[in-house]
C-alpha cells in the first residue's frame, strides 16, 4: 500500500470529515504505511490530502474550517454528510504528460471506465467490428462506450414509488465517444460531430478526449453550447479527469436503440442488463446488480493498478507521488 493508498482507505475507514492528524494517527494505528522515523509525517499527511485537491483528483473533498484549516472526505460519502461541494478549478491547463502516438484508444477505455465507475456510472464498450452491419453507412452511429446510473433514493418506499410513477426515471443512459487527441479545429469538429450522431439516443452525450488543446475551449463551449454533447479531459490518472462542458439532458430515441439492438449485440446486451436490473424485485436487486457488474467493463480499484497498466501500454502517469 503507498501512502496515498492509505490515506484513502483510512478515510473510506473513518466514513466522515477528519482532518489530516486524524487521518495520520488511523494509517498509523492500522499500520497501514510504515513511516521512516526523523520524517515529518503529519505534515506529510497534510500536504498529500491537499495534493488530492490541488490535483483535482475527484475521489477527495474538503470543507474549510472557520478557524483555517480543512476538514477531508471521501466523495462518495458527501450525500450522507450532506456538505457544500467545492469545485475544484479546472485542470485542463496542467503540464500535458505526452503519450507515444502508438497508444491505441482502446487503451484508453479502461482508464475511462474507472472514471466513470467513481462517479457511480456502469459502462461497456461496444465492440462496432462485431455489428452485423459493417458498411460506412454505419460508422457513425455505433458509440465506442455506454453508461448507465441509476438513481440513488435512500428509502425502499420512494425507490418503489418511483418505478410505479416512470421507470424511466430510475436511470440515465449516456454514450461516450473516446479519441486519443483533439488539437486543431478540424479534428474538434470531425469527432465532435461523430459524438452526436454516436449518441442520438441516449440521455447525455460525451466527448472524450486524452489530449486536448486549450485554444480550442471556446469553440468547444460554443458546440457544447448548440449541440448539448458533453466534453470530458481524460487524465491517465482517471481521478483526476474533469468534465469541462456537462452534457445536455434529451430524451432516449427508443427506435434508434432498437436498430442498434439488431445491429451490435453488445449493446442489445447492455440494454438486457438494465432492464433486468430496473425490473428486478427487492429480493433480486443484489444479485442483479452483481451481474450488471460483472458484464460491464472492468476498472482499477487503486492507484498501483493504474500506474502500472499506465506503463504497460507506454501511457506516462500523471501521479508524481508513489
Amino acid at each position: 500500500m503507498t501512502i496515498r493508498e492509505a490515506i484513502l482507505k483510512s478515510l473510506n475507514d473513518l466514513k466522515k470529515a477528519v482532518n489530516y492528524i486524524e487521518v495520520y494517527n488511523h494509517i498509523k494505528t492500522n499500520n497501514y504505511y510504515p513511516f521512516s522515523k526523523g520524517k515529518t509525517p503529519k505534515a506529510t499527511i497534510s500536504a498529500l490530502l491537499g495534493d488530492f485537491i490541488r490535483a483535482g483528483d475527484n475521489r477527495v473533498k474538503r470543507i474549510k474550517l472557520n478557524n483555517s484549516g480543512y476538514l477531508y472526505y471521501l466523495t462518495k460519502f458527501e450525500k450522507e454528510l450532506n456538505f457544500e461541494i467545492e469545485i475544484p478549478k479546472d485542470v485542463i491547463n496542467k503540464k500535458s504528460h505526452a503519450k507515444p502516438k502508438s497508444i491505441k484508444e482502446r487503451d484508453l477505455h479502461i482508464l475511462l471506465s474507472t472514471y466513470l465507475k467513481n462517479q457511480e456510472i456502469y459502462s461497456k464498450t461496444i465492440f462496432h467490428e462485431k455489428s452485423n452491419q459493417k458498411s460506412q453507412h454505419q460508422k457513425w452511429i455505433h458509440p465506442d462506450i455506454v453508461g448507465v446510473h441509476f438513481l440513488n433514493l435512500q428509502t425502499k418506499v420512494s425507490q418503489t414509488f418511483l418505478k410505479v410513477i416512470n421507470k424511466a426515471d430510475t436511470f440515465k443512459i449516456s454514450s461516450y465517444e473516446i479519441k486519443n487527441e483533439i488539437m486543431n479545429d478540424y479534428d474538434l469538429k470531425k469527432c465532435f460531430f461523430q459524438a452526436v450522431s454516436n449518441s442520438s439516443w441516449a440521455n447525455f452525450g460525451y466527448l472524450v478526449a486524452f489530449e486536448m488543446n486549450e485554444s480550442l475551449l471556446d469553440e468547444m463551449e460554443r458546440l457544447n453550447q448548440s449541440f448539448g454533447i458533453g466534453i470530458i479531459k481524460l487524465n491517465s490518472n482517471p481521478f483526476e479527469s474533469k468534465i469541462i462542458f456537462p452534457a445536455k439532458y434529451k430524451e432516449i430515441d427508443i427506435k434508434t436503440i432498437d436498430k442498434l439492438c439488431k445491429i451490435n449485440n453488445d449493446f442489445k446486451l447492455f440494454i438486457e442488463q438494465v432492464e433486468k436490473y430496473v425490473n428486478a424485485s427487492e429480493k433480486y436487486l443484489a444479485s442483479s446488480q452483481l451481474e450488471l457488474e460483472n458484464f460491464c467493463d472492468t476498472y482499477f480499484k487503486n492507484d498501483s493498478e493504474i500506474e502500472k497498466y499506465c506503463k504497460s501500454v507506454g501511457i506516462e502517469f500523471s501521479d508524481k507521488i508513489s
